[in-house]
């Protein structure tokens, strides 16, 4: 597919999720076998969020928390892929197409790397684009934070987005 240069917008998000035993480990639209979970008002999916408020800065929204704050009952447990659902159909609805998201999840556990390329599906059949714009990377601390001591991810996306 060629890229026809017009306007063109880069998007930041990064979000970050405790542990907690009982809850389900979803990441990327996918869920991960784990003995805990992500704790959150939603499905707590660390790395669809920062996806989420990637796009949305890209577009000069706010924030997921404005969009689907956690004192909004109907979002509890909500799936994250919906909600990116949403998202992205603002984007499209002013003319926004992927060029392509980088995505960095910082997690000491659970291993994803068996993940990735359901997450990258998952992700990007939401984003209208084929996979290979979706990059998804995983890496730990070396043991140093909160990360390190397994208490909680974090996850960093960049969007680049064009119309």
């Amino acid at each position: 597919m060629e890229i026809r240069i017009g306007e063109i917008r880069i998007g930041q998000g990064i979000d970050i999720h405790a542990f907690e035993t009982g809850r389900r480990c979803v990441l990327g639209g996918v869920e991960i076998p784990s003995e805990r979970g992500l704790l959150g008002h939603s499905d707590a999916d660390a790395l669809t969020h920062a996806v989420m408020d990637a796009v949305l800065g890209a577009i000069g929204q706010r924030d997921i928390g404005t969009l689907f704050p956690d004192t909004d009952a109907s979002f509890k447990d909500a799936d994250s892929i919906m909600l990116l659902q949403k998202v992205w159909s603002l984007a499209e609805r002013e003319g926004w197409k992927l060029v392509n998201a980088d995505v960095t999840l910082l997690a000491q556990v659970p291993k994803v790397k068996p993940y990735v390329t359901e997450m990258q599906q998952r992700l990007s059949s939401v984003l209208g684009c084929e996979p290979s714009r979706v990059t998804i990377k995983a890496t730990t601390t070396e043991r140093l934070g909160f990360i390190g001591r397994e208490e909680g991810v974090l996850a960093s996306a960049v969007v680049l987005l064009q119309r």
